[in-house]
């Protein structure tokens, strides 16, 4: 499939460390995003739009500097660090059209070529989900916003063990940096034709 949008779909750490029960950072809401971020995933599939899968992904026996505000976690190879359950590239998913970005800071744009990706890709909007609200979505979407692009956050796709940061967080995205909506608005971007 050729990818024609000019909207990304980018999930933001879907993976076992948060949404899995026996996860490592995983909080009671977690799952709460689950089923709004498979509608996403569902929706991007369906149309001709690329999708970035984020992972939070740390180097087994190399000494990371975001230990040192957070304990170690989501090493690669352990299971932390595995997708959650239907999330990460769909087994038939069209070369090209599901891509991989591994992270070593909150943000998906930080020491990885995620906005040369978009840039090829000719992408001007993203509709931006998964979690932390407060920690890796909102730095994904500065930076998505101090690189030009239009930022769209589906609040039924994003969450935090922080309600009261999840609240502001979201205020701050919805005046200064994108648009917070609610999810039929964020299924309609993910919809549209060039």
């Amino acid at each position: 499939m050729t990818v024609t949008s000019p909207t990304a779909l980018v999930v933001v750490d879907a993976q076992n460390s948060f949404l899995h029960a026996e996860g490592g950072n995983f909080w009671p809401d977690a799952p709460s995003v689950v089923e709004p971020l498979q509608r996403l995933l569902d929706r991007a599939r369906s149309a001709p739009t690329l999708i970035v899968h984020l992972a939070d992904r740390h180097r087994p026996d190399v000494r990371d500097s975001e230990f040192d505000r957070l304990p170690r976690h989501c090493v690669v190879s352990e299971f932390d660090a595995e997708f959650y359950d239907g999330f990460g590239p769909a087994p038939d998913a069209t070369a090209g059209h599901e891509i991989v970005i591994e992270k070593r800071r909150y943000s998906g744009f930080f020491g990885t070529d995620l906005a040369l990706v978009l840039h090829e890709h000719a992408i001007t909007e993203i509709v931006l989900g998964g979690v932390k609200t407060n920690v890796c979505v909102r730095a994904t979407a500065t930076d998505a916003f101090g690189h030009g692009l239009r930022v769209t956050v589906p609040r039924e796709a994003v969450a935090s063990n922080r309600p009261q940061l999840h609240a502001a967080s979201l205020e701050d995205i919805d005046r200064y940096i994108g648009t917070v909506v609610e999810m039929d608005a964020a299924l309609d971007a993910l919809s549209q034709s060039p």
